[in-house]
């Protein structure tokens, strides 16, 4: 590998002689908000994560006390130092589409771009841990995965729970998924939905012939706008469910009356449901439609009575914890038997957003509590 001299102000590449392209160039040891504003500068939009995750292995393959290893555009690096525990720290590296917010930019201590909060700034803190703890109290496994933001199927992570189940063991992980450096107990499940209804064509010139299936979709917006979410109460923390539509289609040609319309919605559901019931209260909610389900992610009863995640809410959270409006990827550490939290520096409410950002400050307080944790200083040490 060699480095050539990149333009000024721009990234350095280095020569990937093991993928014949060129990488851009990490450092490691610079702080922790540096390396953030680096990492959004490359675009990793879901699907286009071949830069980074090149950047990410080769910025992490020189450093002896860890084993990297690749599969697709996930990097998975760990420790082997013997500990009694593993921990597992996990984040995605790709966005959602870019918005005119690459590159970064930075004002009032604030990190404006695509991904500054959901969730580039929780793979900084990933980095540097990795980089600079070589005697943790526990060992430890970085997984930085691919194609969070997109359909469940092309997930990074449930692709390494097929192919590599032994590469993610461990006692206990944390999503770096933005939550304000609150800690953040399970998640909701999410459900996709087609509900269709039906109709009967005809020439628009005499539409009382037909049957508008367009303006029959009225009842599945009318049940919509009358519906009552629940706000259970799970393992102590009140989560808050949703069912909205997030995609209407139908129509055949400007002068034809339509015999078909989709509602597509979106269910937010508590994880005192599984898939199956969630799935099975949307046919009731629907019972006069059609109902198709596209796709389903089960979620992740919070867990925080196992010793590990009361340790990491103790020593981390302070004691606080809340419950992840919204589905992360501690549903698939569930699954695999894995107790799981969400931690980051980023602020949820603003991912996805154009004007997304991240506090540097709190970027660099997130580095700060999860290395005092790692490395057994004080109390933090316990898990």
């Amino acid at each position: 590998m060699r480095a050539p001299p990149g333009p000024a102000g721009g990234p350095h590449l280095l020569v990937d002689t093991l993928h014949g392209r060129h990488a851009v160039m990490l450092d490691l040891t610079a702080d922790v908000r540096e390396l953030t504003e680096r990492i959004v500068d490359v675009e990793s939009v879901s699907g286009s994560e071949d830069s980074l995750a090149d950047a990410i292995e080769y910025a992490l393959r020189p450093l002896e006390h860890l084993t990297v290893q690749r599969d697709g555009n996930a990097i998975i690096a760990s420790t082997d130092l013997g500990r009694d525990q593993r921990i597992v720290l996990a984040g995605h590296i790709d966005t959602v589409p870019i918005a005119d917010n690459v590159p970064a930019r930075s004002e009032d201590g604030r990190l404006y771009g695509c991904g500054t909060s959901d969730m580039k700034s929780g793979v900084a803190v990933q980095l540097k841990l990795a980089a600079t703890l070589t005697e943790p109290v526990h060992d430890l496994t970085f997984v930085l995965y691919d194609c969070e933001e997109v359909e469940a199927e092309r997930n990074g992570l449930r692709r390494l729970a097929l192919h590599h189940p032994e590469w993610l063991f461990g006692d206990f992980a944390v999503l770096m998924e933005p939550t304000g450096g609150v800690i953040e107990g399970g998640c909701q499940g999410t459900m996709r939905a087609d509900v269709t209804v039906g109709g009967e064509r005809a020439h628009s010139a005499r539409s009382w012939m037909g049957s508008n299936a367009i303006h029959a979709a009225g009842g599945i917006l009318e049940i919509l706008r009358e519906y009552k979410p629940r706000y259970p109460e799970v393992e102590g923390l009140e989560f808050r469910e949703g069912l909205n539509a997030v995609f209407v289609s139908g129509g055949v040609a400007g002068n034809v009356i339509p015999d078909s319309c989709t509602v597509t919605v979106n269910y937010r559901f508590a994880p005192d449901r599984t898939v199956r019931d969630a799935e099975a209260h949307l046919r009731d909610v629907f019972a006069d439609f059609e109902v198709r389900v596209t796709d389903a992610a089960a979620p992740a009863r919070p867990g925080l009575d196992h010793p590990a995640a009361a340790a990491f809410v103790r020593t981390v959270g302070s004691g606080q914890a809340r419950a992840k409006l919204g589905w992360t990827d501690v549903s698939r550490m569930s699954e695999l038997g894995i107790p799981a939290v969400n931690y980051g520096p980023g602020e949820p409410t603003l991912a996805h957003t154009a004007g997304e950002y991240v506090e540097l400050d709190a970027v660099a307080e997130a580095e700060r509590r999860m290395a005092d944790w790692l490395s057994g200083r004080g109390s933090a040490g316990a898990a």
